[in-house]
């Protein structure tokens, strides 16, 4: 018995031990697939995957999750790490992988078929990268998944067709992507999926049928693409729905009597941009979740339904440009009376929609939720409610093109939040109320084709917001106010034409750096045109015509290159025609017609074509090209004898200077083109791409407060940099404004343009946009716009000045972190862009810090690509031209001619990093002495055992200020260790013999060790 009995113990141990052995094997493959899938990603800014290796077991790597028993991956979760790099096809050999979620990243090629090996795969979530390529073929095989997200990619070519595969699908999302075809039939053939998204792509044909077999369907999103056809009435009896969005295709069909019945849960339609018909249904009233309705811009007819104030949840209700007002009862505002009920409303848009009737008393009593309200392009009649300033929270206020008559109320001006007013093409009479002007937030004021009469109230120009006013035919009178200066900082449009003002034009309209339309046409204005308009160099439409102003055409014009249109027509402008217009090259239509203009038109530029330029009815030109049909310039005066002698002098000195002349001239030409060569020659694609938005000269002029001193944050050899605001979208950023007067500095522009447009990394300046333009004075004006780093630079925090406090100071923690994090970015643009890329000038004051202390590298005026795979752009890559960067970081074998290279690099980040951790600039004049010339022998010198002596005291301070006295000598011994790395570290990479320096890469991992070290890791 006992004998039975330790059999049965030994082949109970030889089996576990067997399957042990099996379980290690398998836990291999699923250890090697990972490593395969490290090695894949080229990019790894937060070091989420520092974990993955051999030190820990796997099972415990960051965004690995092991099943408890087996010990085999079942998640993979990395999203939102700023990964970039491709995904490895070993993924496939996790067998035992439920879920996948990669999303927010920066993965790119394509999704490995191997995926499709994952038959327990449940959940595969890949949204927000850049995969490209077609849907993954063999994913059909994944018979267990539920759901697919890969939305917000560049996948291409027709949908899947293999649908009834995933029995058990609850989500397929495939939106903004680049697919092509039509919607596969066999969509039907998942009775489970509750979330359908395909928005956003490139699809044809109409929806099929078989949707509508999803019966417990929630969300169909469809749209913004190019289908056709019928929307399926069955659709409508999925009482799941909640969601439907098919905006922007060209469906047609129409709404339920019983719509609201039928999705009794419905909270979000959305069907506009589409062609739609028959009514609304007045079930629609019932729909008590409904949140956001949008069926603008069909064929819908009315009535409108009466009792939208059931739908106490709506927040947006969008009814514009459909047929609701159209063979309906003259007075059909009535429904207007219920929407008051609707607490949480904030967007009406009823514009287009042939509405009649008198503007009802009630819109006043709108919910004060109320932002947005537009009622334009229909037949409303009425005066505007005195109260209209109870609408306390709205910011615009649409009503143009109706019949609208009586005054302007002066409680507009109560309105503090609003931005936007237009009451355009109405009938509205009375004056101008001066209470606009307490409405401080307006950027545009629409009054045109009104009856408007009185004087402009000089209180609009008081409004600094105000960006466009458009005052067109009306009856106002007077003259143009010399307080139209009061709107420079954001002025854009001005509109006063076909009124009756009087007097000169204000020569203070010259300060409008900004301005680049200006129409006063069709007024009685006299004197002469102000020269001061020549400032206005951003004008592109210039209307003076139908005036009485005199005199010529100001010389200063010379400047408005950015003119498409002027029009000085029906005026009595007299002398010649400048030849300056002939250098306009935007130009589209120059009218100088109707004035008293006399002498020879010119032929070049513009005047080459007849249908650019009017001159008719100035009787005194001669000239020009033949189809004007112009008499013939007179000849030149005939010389009398006595004038003929001083002729013949002025001839004869004249072929004596001439060629002295000319040769100069020839070489001052030669060594222009010489030196413009050596700046411009330069074949550099400047930031064209989309994702680069457009700033003009005076975006960035508004954003930084016409780049006032009290905007500065700092200036450099090639540029000053301004903090701004951005108009357009409210973001702070940091202006870096080119002195182009300066040699090198264009240069300098084309070289950080270039580097910037092809490096994407966290711990790198990110560029928003640069600006080529010209400035106010009609100067070349080159500008970057950055991001903004709220804690300013580096060196601003190692060597605050008196006024910043002496109590600044990063702890240790914090310059470790900093450090490591510059040399993630030094080592990305070395070892993982596109193109090896130098910087060139590594140095405290060109890292700026986030809000969280992140550090990003940033100037890139001196940066080079590497010789071995650079464009013609950086071919001198050598410093025998001079050195470049800043004294104390550069290399020294630049300063002998040596080869720009990437040890040059290392060099200046060595003594950043020394710096960092002494509080000793390079320069600084204590740390020489016999034996000592440069922070690297200062460093060296005292290594390792005077390592707190020379390390930044207030480093030394903080860390005495944390912690316990019990642990005080335990914290000295790790502080000591982790400084001796650190500076070890910064002795390595600064040596003096390029070769015999450290590999940044290197230097990452031993910044890490001492973190480690100092984490107690």
């Amino acid at each position: 018995m006992i004998f039975t009995s330790a059999r049965y113990i030994i082949l109970l141990i030889l089996l576990l031990a067997t399957s042990r052995f099996v379980y290690s094997g398998s836990n291999f493959t699923d250890q090697q697939a990972l490593l395969f899938i490290k090695d894949s990603i080229t990019s790894d800014p937060l070091g989420v995957l520092s974990s993955w290796n051999n030190s820990i077991h796997f099972c415990h790597w960051k965004g690995v999750t092991c099943s408890p028993t087996r010990q085999r991956v079942t998640s993979l979760n990395l999203s939102s790490q700023h990964l970039a790099g491709t995904l490895s096809p070993h993924i496939g050999n996790l067998s035992f992988l439920r879920n996948i979620t990669l999303s927010q990243n920066d993965f790119r090629g394509s999704i490995p078929n191997e995926i499709g090996r994952l038959f327990r795969l449940q959940s595969l979530s890949l949204l927000s990268n850049f995969f490209q390529g077609e849907f993954p073929a063999n994913l059909s095989q994944c018979v267990n998944i539920r759901r697919i997200n890969i939305n917000d990619n560049n996948l291409e070519g027709e949908l899947p067709t293999k649908f009834a595969s995933w029995p058990r699908l609850y989500e397929f999302d495939l939106g903004n992507n680049h697919f092509t075809g039509s919607i596969p039939p066999s969509i039907g053939n998942i009775s489970s999926i509750h979330v359908l998204s395909l928005e956003q792509n490139r699809l044809t044909g109409s929806i099929p049928l078989e949707v509508s077999h999803h019966t417990k369907l929630k969300v169909l999103v469809l749209s913004e693409n190019k289908l056709k056809g019928m929307f399926p009435t069955p659709l409508y009896n999925i009482s799941s729905l909640y969601t439907i969005d098919v905006t922007t295709n060209e469906l047609k069909g129409t709404f339920p009597k019983d719509l609201a019945f039928t999705l009794p849960g419905l909270t979000w339609f959305y069907t506009s941009d589409n062609s739609f018909s028959g009514p609304l249904p007045q079930s629609i009233t019932n729909a008590s979740n409904l949140v956001d309705l949008d069926v603008g811009e069909n064929n819908i007819a009315g009535p409108v339904p009466m009792n939208f104030g059931s739908l106490h949840s709506l927040v947006w209700l969008n009814l514009a440009s459909n047929s609701l007002g159209y063979n309906q009862p003259p007075d059909d505002l009535s429904f207007f009376e219920s929407l008051v009920n609707c607490t949480n409303l904030k967007e009406l848009a009823l514009g287009g929609s042939g509405l009649k009737g008198k503007l009802p008393e009630s819109v006043v009593n709108l919910s004060t939720t109320i932002e947005i309200l537009d009622m334009s392009v229909n037949y409303i009649y009425g005066s505007i409610p005195r109260e209209i300033g109870k609408l306390v929270n709205i910011m615009q206020i649409v009503l143009k093109e109706n019949l609208l008559t009586g005054p302007i109320p002066d409680s507009v001006g109560e309105l503090s939040q609003l931005g936007f007013l237009d009451l355009g093409e109405n009938q509205i009479s009375g004056v101008i109320p001066t209470s606009i002007g307490n409405s401080t937030r307006l950027v545009t004021i629409i009054l045109e084709s009104n009856m408007l009469e009185g004087i402009i109230p000089t209180e609009l120009f008081n409004i600094t917001t105000l960006s466009e006013l458009y005052l067109a035919s009306n009856v106002l009178r007077g003259v143009i106010p010399e307080q139209i200066v009061g709107v420079s900082a954001h002025c854009v449009s001005l509109s006063f034409s076909f009124n009756r003002f009087t007097g000169a034009l204000p020569s203070s309209i010259g300060s409008l750096k900004q301005l680049a339309h200006l129409y006063v046409s069709n007024n009685k204005l006299t004197g002469d045109i102000p020269a001061t308009l020549g400032n206005c160099v951003m004008l592109e439409d210039l209307d003076l015509a139908e005036n009485h102003f005199e005199g010529k055409i100001p010389s200063i014009f010379r400047a408005l290159k950015n003119l498409a249109f002027l029009d000085l027509s029906s005026n009595n402008m007299s002398g010649s025609i400048p030849s300056f217009f002939t250098e306009f090259r935007l130009i589209e239509f120059l009218n100088l017609s109707h004035n008293k203009l006399g002498g020879e038109v010119p032929k070049e530029g513009l005047f080459s074509n007849v249908s650019a330029f009017s001159v008719t009815g100035n009787l005194w030109l001669c000239g020009g090209i033949h189809s004007l049909q112009l008499p013939s310039c007179p000849p030149p005066p005939i010389i009398t004898r006595n004038k003929k002698k001083t002729f013949t002098k002025r001839i004869v000195l004249i072929l004596v200077l001439l060629p002295l002349a000319m040769l100069f001239a020839c070489l001052a030409f030669w060594f222009y083109r010489r030196q413009k060569f050596k700046l411009t020659n330069i074949p550099v694609s400047v930031l064209r791409d989309d994702q680069y938005p457009r700033v003009s000269y005076q975006d960035l002029l508004l954003a930084t407060n016409e780049f006032s001193p009290d905007n500065l944050l700092g200036e450099g050899s090639y540029g000053s940099v301004y903090k701004g605001v951005l108009q357009t979208t409210d973001q702070v950023v940091a202006v870096k404004v080119l002195k182009v007067e300066v040699r090198g500095a264009k240069k300098s522009f084309l070289a950080e343009c270039e580097t910037l447009r092809n490096i994407r990394h966290r711990n790198l300046i990110k560029i928003i946009t640069a600006c080529s333009s010209i400035d106010y004075k009609g100067n070349d004006f080159k500008a970057l716009v950055f991001e903004f780093k709220t804690n300013e630079s580096v060196d601003k925090w190692l060597h605050p000045s008196p006024s910043q406090g002496s109590e600044r100071n990063l702890t240790l923690l914090q310059r470790v972190n900093i450090s490591i994090d510059v040399a993630l970015g030094v080592d990305y643009l070395h070892n993982h862009s596109h193109t090896k890329i130098i910087h060139r000038d590594i140095k405290p004051s060109n890292i700026l810090l986030d809000e969280e202390f992140v550090a990003h590298v940033g100037d890139f005026g001196l940066a080079r690509f590497s010789l071995s795979n650079a464009s013609d752009i950086n071919q001198t890559q050598t410093s025998s031209t001079g050195v470049q960067g800043t004294v104390g970081y550069v290399p020294p074998e630049y300063g002998m001619g040596g080869e720009i290279s990437t040890e040059g690099d290392v060099y200046s980040y060595g003594i950043f990093l020394l710096e960092m951790f002494s509080g000793k600039r390079p320069t600084c004049s204590s740390i020489v002495t016999d034996n000592v010339n440069n922070l690297h022998d200062y460093v060296r010198k005292a290594l390792p055992e005077r390592v707190t002596d020379i390390a930044d005291p207030r480093i030394i301070l903080d860390q005495e200020d944390h912690g316990s006295t019990a642990n005080q000598s335990q914290k000295r011994a790790t502080l000591e260790v982790c400084l001796a790395l650190i500076f070890e570290v910064g002795i390595l990479c600064s040596l003096e013999m390029p070769r015999e320096r450290m590999n940044i890469t290197a230097a990452v991992k031993q910044l890490y060790t001492a973190r480690d070290k100092l984490l107690d890791k």
